[in-house]
């Protein structure tokens, strides 16, 4: 049952865990912005796809802002609950600092399996959604940009040029348009003015040319006979197809086979199946295309005894040389060569395949550890800031984010690290993946014993004290 305290700390966290979630949000979305702003620039994007693009965009970075707004949350909680003394109140009233924290515990608890929930059934969906779309821009011609006294050849078989544009009116001046439909034929059309516009579908630029001429040569390209005409004109009407630029629609079934766009279940099949195929494919290709190099292995009989007794060799005989007569010592030195190299050669390919194998069954375990990691990583961040927050007792946005932002960078990069070591091999996948967790869930229960025993450990008062305790301990001069 809720008490009054509970809801005194309930109170005080949520307000800044939505600031702070929503405030790291928009940091993670701009940073996928300024990585890819080059493939969405010059596209012709409408505003829907981008904010479609957006959100997919935001929902894959939810289970990254889940942590860092605990974290960054907590400690402004807890700052400001120790800046204002309410926490010396409640200390001086018989309360521990581990039932304070309970209402904030389950919080932090449910948050984890919110983040869990969306990292296995949403963020799959939108990482396939989110990869399919910006394939799509990636692989999508720049928009239609006609510039002055420069060649335009973004259109498929044209190159245009016009001498001058009037932005207001849409005229354009000294037009040239080079028609490269035919390989070694000279047409194209120059017109004194004309004026550009869309088509009413807009899947159609055309150009309503004035006072020109056009000039064309038809025949085989490859012969001397051929006619070259020329055309003069008052009015020409000119259109080009603008379907070349519109972005393609993959459909999403070309992407479902990334390990991002699985939940828990799909990526447990996909490695159990990756070990299963692993284990028989390298049995059966060394048995295929090894083992038959080796004539007596195949011709072995399944009811064969050794001979006894074991023929002996001389001692003369030091190597095969001895004994292989010399007529045929070059022919059996010559295949026995070629059958190592080509043995040699089935040997690498079957270790070059069986490393990829051993990589993608890598890749989908690490997979499969970041749902829970990434979840579980919000509980551990909050014993990691709840107690901080108690012992700097600042709140605001100064000291609690410069805290917090140190501590996500050391979480962030022990992540990283984590996950490289587990993709080369290094360390498995459930070493590499917990790797952060596993080195600060010692940190967050040292940081909760002191703040606890109410330790100065970020007072610099504490600090200076010691130091001049230690300097006069010390010999003089030394």
């Amino acid at each position: 049952m809720l008490k009054k305290l509970d809801l005194l700390i309930l109170k005080a966290f949520i307000g800044p865990f939505v600031a702070t979630f929503f405030i790291t949000l928009f940091v993670l979305v701009m940073q996928f912005f300024w990585k890819y702003i080059d493939d969405l620039v010059g596209k012709g994007l409408d505003l829907f796809s981008i904010l479609k693009l957006t959100s997919f965009v935001t929902v894959t970075a939810i289970p990254l802002a889940l942590p860092l707004a605990v974290l960054l949350s907590s400690i402004m909680t807890f700052g400001n609950l120790g800046e204002s003394f309410e926490l010396v109140a409640i200390k001086s009233a018989g309360i521990p600092l581990l039932r304070f924290m309970r209402p904030l515990i389950a919080v932090s608890a449910v948050i984890c399996v919110v983040a869990f929930l969306i990292s296995n059934y949403v963020i799959p969906v939108a990482n396939l959604k989110f990869t399919t779309m910006l394939y799509d821009i990636r692989v999508a011609k720049p928009a239609f940009d006609l510039k002055e006294g420069i060649f335009y050849d973004k259109l498929p078989g044209y190159a245009i040029k016009v001498g001058r544009k009037d932005a207001e009116t849409n005229m354009i001046y000294d037009v040239i348009i080079y028609e490269g439909q035919t390989a070694l034929q000279d047409n194209f059309i120059a017109a004194e003015k004309g004026k550009m516009a869309l088509s009413p579908d807009k899947k159609f630029l055309e150009f309503n040319l004035e006072n020109g001429w056009r000039y064309q040569e038809k025949g085989p390209y490859n012969s001397k006979e051929t006619d070259y005409y020329r055309l003069g004109f008052k009015q020409y009407k000119k259109s080009f197809d603008l379907s070349s630029f519109d972005v393609l629609k993959t459909p999403d079934s070309a992407f479902k086979g990334g390990y991002r766009m699985m939940n828990v279940d799909q990526l447990s099949k996909a490695a159990d199946s990756l070990k299963r195929i692993t284990r028989e494919e390298l049995s059966n290709r060394m048995s295929r295309e090894v083992s038959s190099y080796f004539k007596s292995g195949k011709m072995l009989d399944s009811g064969w005894v050794r001979a006894d007794p074991i023929p002996v060799i001389p001692d003369s005989a030091r190597s095969y040389e001895d004994i292989i007569p010399d007529s045929v010592f070059n022919t059996s030195f010559t295949r026995a060569t070629e059958k190592i190299n080509l043995m040699k050669s089935s040997l690498e390919i079957i270790a070059a395949d069986q490393k990829m194998k051993q990589k993608d069954l890598r890749q989908s375990l690490i997979e499969w550890h970041r749902k829970f990691s990434l979840s579980f990583a919000c509980l551990v961040l909050f014993m990691i800031g709840a107690p901080l927050g108690s012992i700097i007792r600042k709140g605001g946005l100064g000291m609690p984010l410069v805290i917090a932002v140190i501590f996500f960078l050391i979480f962030h990069l022990l992540n990283m690290f984590g996950e490289k070591f587990a993709q080369n091999g290094s360390v498995t996948p459930l070493t590499g993946m917990w790797l952060s967790t596993f080195i600060l869930v010692p940190v967050g229960f040292f940081l909760v014993y002191k703040a606890m025993n109410d330790s100065q450990l970020f007072n610099n008062e504490f600090y200076y004290r010691f130091f001049r305790k230690l300097r006069k301990k010390l010999p003089m001069g030394a």
